[in-house]
């Protein structure tokens, strides 16, 4: 069952498509703002994300900014705003698709499917990815030479994996690996990254994969 986030502040809308959605057997959870969108996200991770730009603390493409920071989760951009320069602007932060309002419950169905369609291959490509000796299968969970690794050890590397080369910062890893209420837990980082690299860098202590940026984040250097 694909978990979708509807982010939008208009109660009917919300209720509108959690009704259509839930009917065709998505599972729906729903954000009237941006905060509370960006904690979803990170607390839920939904699958895909239908995304208001005209919301009441933060501006849409804001949202895409933060999601982007972190996920490539699949987003389609809801909004009343028809203009080029919207759509350009939104389409530039990452979102995969736009549709102006109004529009039509079946038309948004249809994108919905084909964004999850191209998701699903993006999906496949990025299924197995090359650390060093080892190749991890983010599909199976596992990981050649017989290398195990615990629930967390898993998340982490999921994450830096699925976004190659880019900065993930150590805010972004902690909020999504062990909540909010964790965010001066940086201990938490240096520990679990030092046995991930451990378990997958020929050298741990002069890691070629799992870049440490100081005082800012984690790469994953393919």
């Amino acid at each position: 069952m694909t978990r979708v986030l509807i982010v939008d502040d208009e109660p009917q809308i919300l209720r509108a498509l959690r009704i259509n959605l839930v009917a065709r057997h998505y599972e729906v959870a729903v954000a009237a703002d941006g905060s509370s969108a960006l904690r979803q996200a990170a607390d839920w991770s939904p699958e895909l994300v239908i995304l208001d730009l005209g919301l009441p603390d933060l501006d849409g493409v804001d949202v895409i900014h933060g999601l982007r920071g972190w996920s490539q989760v699949p987003i389609i951009v809801l909004s009343g705003r028809a203009g080029n320069h919207d759509k350009i602007d939104a389409l530039d932060a990452g979102a995969d698709d736009y549709i102006t309002k109004p529009f039509g419950i079946e038309e948004l169905l249809a994108r919905v499917r084909a964004v999850s369609r191209r998701a699903a291959v993006r999906e496949a490509e990025l299924a197995r990815v090359q650390v060093g000796e080892h190749v991890v299968d983010l599909t199976s969970k596992t990981i050649s030479g017989g290398v195990r690794l615990t629930p967390t050890e898993w998340h982490l590397l999921e994450i830096l994996l699925r976004n190659p080369g880019k900065l993930i910062s150590q805010r972004q890893l902690l909020v999504e690996v062990w909540g909010d209420k964790h965010l001066k837990e940086t201990h938490y980082l240096r520990q679990y990254l030092a046995q991930l690299r451990k378990k997958l860098e020929r050298d741990p202590g002069r890691p070629v994969h799992l870049i440490t940026e100081p005082g800012m984040g984690y790469r994953f250097n393919p």
